[in-house]
């Protein structure tokens, strides 16, 4: 009977006691569960994670899924394999003819190297801006004024070697390195804008005498092709009437002939050749004649031709006629 009681008594001391072992149990095993998925980190894609071991750098974790020794490993950097972008507050620079102005840069970097960017300098990006800093101002105190305006593209490529070298000991590769504004003081500014104004005042009275002289030559080669057509109408008018003067000459004489072949082929008698000859020394006397001479015989063509000679080489309108009889 006194057994049991007794087991009556421990068995439910006894069933607490598992009970409480058990629930330790579960909890220590869930406790070891999620330590372990919290020491499961997956690595995403263009993304390192530095780890150290006991204070110490053990390994650079690139792309996948890895798992770190709880209380032993820790993730001391993330780091972004992306370029980045830095965009610098203006620099005050000197130009080499003493010009100060204000330039701003804009510098694309990408991180190479993890370990030496975690190690290697305490703050990268404000290296980097003191850097790009004093290399402006070195490269423009060689440059003057006119020269900083025109050479963007020598000044970023030199400020790109130069960032390159100095920071390759920190795991940075720079990429490119722009002047997104430079900024010259006011006056110099209104000066630039004088300049322009007159530049562009210029071009505009060089392209009006140039307009100008081109009109003017034009006009003077259409004066001149209107009068070489002008003297080449005239030429060609003289030519034609030559050419008039000789066919109605040719057609005169042609006539003539075939009016003396005519007066040959009739026999006419010495009366009518008399009649004829007294008509036509009518109608020359009503011309421009001056002197006629008149054959006693109009018998021979001879006498006849050089009658009319005669009165063509002595055209005076005002002179008397006179008639000699021979």
């Amino acid at each position: 009977m006194s057994t049991i009681l007794t087991i009556m008594i421990y068995t439910p001391l006894i069933l607490s006691i598992n009970y409480i072992s058990l629930v330790i149990a579960i909890v220590v095993a869930l406790a070891i569960f999620i330590l372990f998925i919290r020491n499961i980190r997956i690595v995403p894609q263009a993304t390192t994670f530095v780890i150290e071991r006991l204070g110490g750098y053990h390994a650079t974790w690139q792309t996948g899924i890895h798992v770190k020794v709880p209380f032993i490993d820790r993730v001391a950097n993330i780091i972004s394999l992306k370029e980045q972008v830095a965009d610098f507050q203006p620099q005050a620079v000197i130009t080499k003819d003493n010009v100060t102005m204000q330039i701003d840069t804009v510098v694309f970097f990408q991180i190479v190297d993890s370990k030496l960017y975690t190690y290697g300098i305490e703050n990268p990006i404000m290296a980097i801006e003191n850097l790009s800093a004093t290399t402006l101002r070195n490269l423009i105190g060689d440059l003057e004024l006119d020269e900083t305006l025109t050479s963007r593209d020598v000044i970023n490529t030199n400020m790109r070697q130069i960032l390159d070298v100095a920071t390759d000991p920190w795991g940075i590769k720079v990429n490119r390195v722009e002047l997104k504004n430079i900024i010259p003081p006011r006056e110099i500014q209104q000066a630039m804008e004088r300049q322009m104004k007159a530049e562009r005042e210029k071009r505009e009275k060089i392209l009006i005498a140039e307009g100008m002289k081109e009109a003017a030559i034009r006009e003077a080669e259409g004066d001149k092709e209107a009068a070489i057509l002008r003297a080449d109408a005239k030429k060609e008018q003289a030519i034609r009437e030559a050419e008039g003067q000789a066919q109605a000459i040719l057609k005169v004489q042609d006539a003539t002939a075939k009016g003396l072949q005519m007066i040959k082929d009739v026999k006419a008698d010495e009366g009518l050749i008399a009649l004829r000859g007294l008509e036509t020394m009518a109608k020359i006397g009503d011309g421009r004649a001056t002197k006629i001479i008149i054959p006693s015989s109009l018998q021979g063509l001879a006498g006849l031709a050089q009658t009319l000679q005669t009165i063509l080489n002595e055209p005076d309108p005002n002179a008397d006629v006179n008639i000699d009889k021979t």
